[in-house]
């Protein structure tokens, strides 16, 4: 039976300890020092077996060997280009229908299809426990847990014989279930695609207020039980954050990242405490321009008031092949490591 929203609003479900005092513990079992990622997944080229799969071209064993080559190369591309954070794939729920012809459209000339939430949201015992676990043990760094977020599942064509908070809140133990037999299962690092805050937001302002407190106190459901060790990180779509900051900094995350590549602004306005890793976009992959690495360095230079940072595109890149991809993981890495350098000299001028 689905646990409702009245069983769960009794408790904050908050993490034991400060954004602080975990960053530290991290530290120590991670050593990730200005890491560079990638958003969401890289591979474009999975589409093709998926369409095919589904047509009953191939059968479910072709199906699978084409998904594990592919994620193969996928994680020897990042490595070669010495991303410290890596990805491969995303999970799925139940609970969901989707249909054939219902496009929406999403922006520009992008469409989607919504998924129908037709009743009570449920994790399944899918494989993507297995396939984060096989693919860590073939690699040093640290393989990110990948979860869409519950807001972000949320846009979809909800379920109207409830509250959507109630909905919310479903998905919110879903999710969590799915964090919390990852990390048994020996992954530290979560990214939790949380790219639908903002669309979500109800126009009525005297409303925004009640929906932050239920899209906050979800969040923290998904990640409220794990280990200082293991770095939970988010993800806002295109966003200005001036009015975003507090409930951004109420989710407790490690990492938060972001898409402001296009963006002159700070991360941040003056005057907010945000203890976290900031994790703003050094490259908008809808641009055909590549910018060099010098121009990303003194771009995210000029965005930032904090030396605490990570690195990672705008978007997914899984929207291109991976002859495209390379040269941006390449410049990308060049970045973090100028930055690195510059870091280490104003620290050592510092302590002298």
């Amino acid at each position: 039976m689905a646990t409702s929203y009245s069983d769960m609003r009794g408790s904050d479900h908050c993490r034991a300890t400060t954004v602080s005092a975990r960053f530290d513990a991290q530290q120590k079992k991670l050593n990730l020092v200005m890491p560079a990622a990638t958003i969401d997944s890289i591979a474009k080229e999975l589409r093709s077996p998926h369409s095919r799969y589904k047509a009953k071209k191939i059968s479910e064993v072709e199906y699978i060997k084409a998904i594990q080559e592919e994620i193969d190369k996928v994680v020897k591309l990042q490595e070669e280009f010495e991303i410290d954070v890596l990805v491969y794939g995303e999970p799925k729920l139940s609970g969901f229908a989707f249909t054939v012809n219902e496009w929406v459209q999403s922006h520009g000339s992008c469409c989607v299809k919504p998924p129908i939430i037709y009743g009570d949201v449920s994790r399944p015992k899918l494989p993507y426990v297995f396939w984060s676990t096989a693919f860590q043990s073939m690699v040093t760094s640290p393989m990110k847990g990948m979860l869409l977020g519950l807001v972000t599942i949320l846009k979809s064509f909800v379920r109207n014989d409830q509250p959507r908070f109630e909905t919310c809140y479903q998905i919110a133990l879903a999710i969590k279930e799915e964090v919390e037999d990852l990390e048994k299962a020996g992954i530290n690092v979560f990214y939790i695609d949380e790219l639908a805050l903002r669309d979500n937001l109800p126009l009525r302002k005297s409303k925004q207020a009640s929906y932050f407190d239920w899209v906050v106190h979800s969040f923290r459901i998904t990640n409220c039980g794990v280990k200082d060790t293991t770095q939970i990180r988010t993800h806002t779509y295109y966003s200005q954050f001036s009015d975003l900051p507090l409930s951004i900094i109420n989710k407790d995350v490690d990492v938060v990242t972001i898409e402001n590549c296009c963006s002159d602004e700070s991360v941040f306005g003056e005057g907010v405490n945000y203890g976290a890793v900031i994790g703003p976009g050094v490259y908008d992959i809808v641009s055909p321009r590549i910018l060099s690495a010098e121009q990303i360095a003194d771009s995210i230079t000029k965005k930032l008031a904090t030396n605490i940072v990570s690195f990672n595109s705008d978007y997914k890149f899984k929207t291109r092949e991976h002859a495209g991809v390379k040269r941006v993981l390449e410049n990308m890495v060049t970045a973090v490591e100028l930055l690195r350098t510059e870091f280490a000299h104003a620290m050592k001028e510092k302590s002298e």
